[in-house]
């Protein structure tokens, strides 16, 4: 059984018992969090799509820990011109686990 989640502004294929990193969720570390823009479930062969949700369905996650992401350098420069800038990010991402699938 798998569904197709949208957890905040992106969508993820979760199955029970997955790890997956989304976007920092406002929430400590151990607490549950429960997703409701489910858009799509396969049970086993049966697919239920939404029109846009599936009424009923939910994901319950249990929030692992709190990471940063790689570093990625953005790097401009005009030629000729002597201009350049070097700006850096990390991306702040939860890694959660997929505890039950509601549907």
């Amino acid at each position: 059984m798998y569904v197709i989640v949208d957890i905040q502004g992106q969508q993820f294929k979760v199955e029970q018992d997955q790890k997956l990193f989304v976007h920092r969720i406002n929430a400590e570390q151990g607490a549950e969090v429960e997703f409701e823009k489910v858009m799509l479930v396969d049970n086993d062969g049966v697919i239920t799509v939404g029109a846009p949700l599936v009424e009923g369905a939910k994901v319950v996650v249990e929030v692992l820990s709190h990471v940063k992401g790689d570093k990625v350098l953005v790097f401009k420069k005009k030629r000729r011109k002597g201009y350049q800038k070097l700006n850096g990010h990390r991306q702040q991402f939860s890694e959660v686990l997929v505890k039950s699938i509601v549907a």
